[in-house]
């Protein structure tokens, strides 16, 4: 169990994860708690929208239905993997769940089969609808599952969870099938690596060829590897190359932990290199830390 995060924490953790935001309207003060409490949190619900369209899904993911007001969730997850936050707070987006599922996952221990609708999730989880007809048809791009990846992964490390608090809206609500188009326990594996460190091979991010390997110089260890909390002399390594390259935003100099300065840094390093937009969000990929050149320890 935890206290949920602010809003300004939300979006920080979320940005230090290398997930591309976009913030819609009041999403800060948009939530439904008047109408119930928002807390102990215990988990991350995924959902898919049974929508079409970036705008049209965002629009009713924010506003609702008549019949169940929005937001509908905190963040909309679109197929170029940009995450919209449109609501913060108590969300209609989970509903009634069952208890035993609830517990499995405070435990973090195996998912029970749901067969009750007897507790409130809206309470309890941080809630992501992802653009799909669900159907089974409508493809899931690389871009968008890796933003479901990151999301899961940011709130897991920021609250001290595993994967296993991680769940879909098939495994909560008896009579759901969302998400629909992958398998829940394949994204937990994901989230799983990257809070480990070995998720995140680049993905859409710095997109190129992977150049011959040179030993005298670091590998990628990917992008998972860069997140709040990490020490290693590779960091240290890497503020070193990026003050060379006239690109460090250091007060003090580089240090073994990832900071925002060091977010910082590298963005200042991949424009040089003339990435953009999403593409030069401060989180290496692995051709910019190729061209870096950080000597191997």
């Amino acid at each position: 169990m935890a206290t949920p995060m602010t809003a300004s924490q939300f979006l920080q953790t979320l940005r230090a994860e290398g997930v591309t935001v976009v913030e819609v309207g009041n999403w800060r003060h948009h939530n439904r708690n008047t109408k119930g409490p928002w807390g102990p949190m215990n988990g991350v619900m995924i959902h898919h929208t049974v929508t079409s369209g970036t705008e049209n899904s965002v629009n009713i993911c924010y506003d609702g239905y008549s019949f169940l007001p929005g937001p509908l969730c905190h963040g909309v997850i679109d197929k170029q993997g940009r995450v919209h936050l449109v609501g913060y707070g108590r969300a209609n987006h989970a509903g009634l769940g069952d208890h035993d599922v609830l517990r499995a996952v405070v435990n973090e221990t195996k998912l029970p089969h749901d067969n009750e609708a007897d507790t409130d999730g809206n309470r309890h989880f941080y809630g992501f609808e992802c653009i799909n007809l669900g159907d089974g048809k409508d493809p899931w791009p690389e871009a968008q599952k890796e933003a479901i990846e990151k999301v899961s992964a940011a709130i897991c490390r920021h609250h001290g969870w595993s994967a296993a608090s991680v769940i879909g809206h098939k495994e909560w609500q008896p009579g759901k099938v969302d998400p629909r188009g992958f398998t829940m326990d394949g994204m937990r594996k994901r989230i799983a690596e990257r809070l480990a460190g070995k998720g995140g091979g680049g993905g859409t991010q710095d997109p190129g060829p992977e150049p011959p390997s040179k030993p005298q110089y670091a590998p990628f260890p990917g992008s998972g590897f860069f997140h709040v909390g990490q020490k290693s002399p590779l960091v240290t390594a890497m503020g070193r190359r990026l003050v060379a390259e006239g690109c460090g935003h250091y007060e003090d100099g580089p240090s073994p932990e990832w900071t925002d300065a060091d977010r910082r840094s590298y963005q200042a390093w991949q424009q040089k290199l003339g990435f953009k937009g999403k593409d030069a969000d401060g989180i290496p990929g692995r051709t910019s830390w190729d061209k870096l050149k950080v000597p191997a320890s």
